[in-house]
């Protein structure tokens, strides 16, 4: 039997990243776990209003999303609490300007560059509309088809109800894979 919970937001895990701009002309980055995908190059980011960093992703149009890996965990947690205002976190990673002139952390083994194309705005959160524009991969965490290879990846996951974060596991089977499996023996 299950039992109400209330209204508990329980669609986790999502991928932990860090997202790049410059804010008044300075490199500055935000750890953001609230990110979904809406179309086959579109995102969205879902800050919090208060955040220092929307200022800089509406100042410019423009942001970088550095996929986590546990290597830079406790950098990327630090850049989720401490707020741009009130510190510098433009030294925190290694980084170069991207193609698309976003800040890109070096170390990131998945970097989406992306155009802020929209902003749907709620009472207390910025969900911004971000096209992507360059997705750039270690090459050592593709696939042979040149595919992104999340097992090699190991993206940190992020599970807000107790706020934790995971590893991913491992994978356990080819997508539609079940399906066909199920619609074979449903016609035994």
């Amino acid at each position: 039997m299950k039992k109400n919970i209330g209204n508990v937001l329980a669609l986790y895990p999502t991928p932990a990243v860090v997202v790049g701009t410059e804010v008044n002309g300075k490199v500055n980055w935000l750890l953001v776990a609230h990110v979904g995908i809406i179309g086959h190059d579109l995102i969205m980011l879902s800050m919090f209003k208060k955040h220092y960093t929307n200022e800089g992703v509406k100042q410019t149009g423009k942001v970088s999303v550095n996929m986590v890996n546990e290597a830079m965990l406790e950098r990327a947690d630090y850049v989720g609490c401490v707020s741009g205002a009130k510190a510098d976190k433009s030294d925190v990673f290694v980084y170069h300007i991207g193609e698309a002139g976003t800040p890109v952390i070096d170390e990131s083994p998945l970097v989406m560059e992306c155009e802020v194309v929209d902003n749907y705005e709620t009472d207390t959160f910025d969900n911004f509309i971000c096209k992507i524009t360059n997705t750039c991969v270690d090459e050592d965490c593709l696939n042979e088809k040149g595919k992104p290879d999340y097992d090699k990846l190991k993206p940190v996951l992020f599970e807000m109800p107790n706020y934790t974060y995971l590893r991913t596991g491992e994978t356990i089977g080819k997508c539609t894979s079940f399906g066909k499996a199920y619609r074979k023996e449903e016609k035994q």
